[in-house]
């Protein structure tokens, strides 16, 4: 996985993420929550629980040493890393189905 495909997967977990908190739910406006830097906590709050939630699995799992125990360090953390961000796609939506739901 490239940088920039790393990136794209990044910006497809936040633009479903986003849709699903505001443009699913026409009685949420994000203008009238509480933000950090002009971006709305909860939308924060979501990113936050779908890609920790896939880190945390995946490092009390031990799947960087399982799977990727011929890279180094750095490498390692990398390609970790990018795996997150995949697994994020599908935590994000149930992270927002949560969210709908409370």
């Amino acid at each position: 996985m490239s940088g920039l495909q790393s990136a794209a997967t990044v910006g497809i977990v936040a633009a479903v993420g986003y849709a699903s908190l505001y443009k699913a739910a026409p009685d949420r406006d994000p203008d009238r929550e509480a933000d950090v830097g002009g971006v709305p906590l909860r939308f924060l709050s979501l990113m936050t629980v779908s890609f920790g939630a896939v880190a945390v699995l995946a490092v009390t799992l031990g799947a960087p040493a399982t799977f990727l125990d011929d890279l180094s360090g750095s490498e390692r953390v990398l390609v970790t890393l990018r795996a997150i961000s995949v697994g994020a796609i599908f935590s994000v939506v149930g992270a927002a189905t949560a969210d709908s739901l409370y």
